[in-house]
């Protein structure tokens, strides 16, 4: 199932906080291209009743039914790219340039 980092979470609430929408959910949405890569994105909104519910690390997270398979084994997490700049990235096998994250 779709899972979000305890840093990722930190930042949603942060963003929610700072943007008056508290009390939203996380919306996510993701699309195949051609290349098999994945686009992603999101926003905060209300749920519909097509809506797939999702809880990870206190954020309710919705996701409309077609988008379901691609986020399944997908993991949400916010890091520092370069120094200073930091992002959400999305960790999901499914996308044709993922690469596992070095253990080490």
């Amino acid at each position: 199932m779709f899972k979000i980092t305890t840093t990722a979470a930190q930042q949603v609430l942060s963003a929610s906080k700072r943007g008056g929408t508290e009390g939203l959910s996380l919306r996510l949405a993701a699309h195949q291209k051609l290349d098999g890569s994945i686009d992603y994105r999101m926003g905060f909104d209300d749920a519909t009743e097509e809506d797939i519910r999702i809880s990870s690390e206190g954020i309710e997270i919705i996701v409309a039914p077609e988008c379901v398979t691609l986020l399944i084994e997908a993991t949400m997490d916010f890091v520092e790219i370069e120094p200073g700049q930091f992002h959400f990235i999305f960790l999901n096998p499914k996308d044709a340039n993922y690469s596992p994250p070095d253990e080490g």
